[in-house]
């Protein structure tokens, strides 16, 4: 139990840190330059490695380490790593493109509220504070991180993976190109956003409730 403890706390306050470097890395890029493009330059290699880092975390809930459920993990982890690495870092073209300052603004802001929270539950010190930003700051980073920051890249790299045919030879002999797959993608994202979105508010109702119960 108690090497458990240590290990999640130790992850958790490396991805802490880590979002943090990359949150100050945006902002001083964006004070630098008074500009929102050249968000990947800032800190695209250093999200890359969190994000990956991340696939851990499907681990976790699958080993039990922590109650998160493993099917809406696993889909929050491989479609951040797909946005990232299989579309942005290969498609140079949009990587300068101001959803992607959107997306990682999103996803920083998001991530070191996230891990400062696990940190702090771990160790017992949680805040209600921290708790309700915990569980609240999600109805306003999460959309802006998927609709003019995902998917807005999404649309703009659709003519890059057509005109190079990306990945064809791992989507050779399927029936369909990766550059569908992505439209595809596309068309269910407001839907598998909506499932993910909807849970969040469960959770939050869950948590708030239970936090409200500790003040009294």
């Amino acid at each position: 139990m108690l090497v458990s403890k240590l290990y999640l706390l130790s992850y958790n306050l490396l991805q802490c840190v880590g979002w943090s470097l990359a949150l100050a890395g945006l902002l001083r890029r964006l004070f630098i330059t008074k500009s929102i493009h050249g968000a990947y330059a800032a800190s695209g290699d250093l999200i890359c490695f969190l994000q990956t880092a991340a696939i851990l975390e499907v681990f976790h809930a699958a080993l039990g380490l922590v109650p998160s459920r493993v099917v809406l993990t696993l889909m929050q982890v491989a479609g951040k790593i797909h946005w990232l690495l299989f579309i942005v870092r290969q498609v140079a073209e949009v990587q300068e493109h101001q959803s992607v300052f959107i997306t990682f603004m999103a996803w920083s802001l998001s991530e070191v509220i996230r891990y400062s929270h696990y940190c702090s539950t771990i160790l017992g010190t949680c805040s209600s504070w921290l708790t309700y930003l915990r569980y609240t700051a999600f109805i306003v980073l999460y959309p802006i991180g998927i609709f003019p920051g995902e998917m807005w890249l999404m649309l703009e790299a659709l003519p890059f993976i057509k005109e190079r045919n990306l990945y064809s030879s791992s989507f050779n002999g399927l029936f369909i190109s990766y550059h569908s797959f992505v439209v595809a993608l596309l068309i269910l994202y407001p839907f598998l956003w909506l499932s993910l979105f909807l849970h969040l508010f469960k959770q939050r109702r869950g948590k708030l409730r239970k936090n409200l119960r500790k003040k009294l």
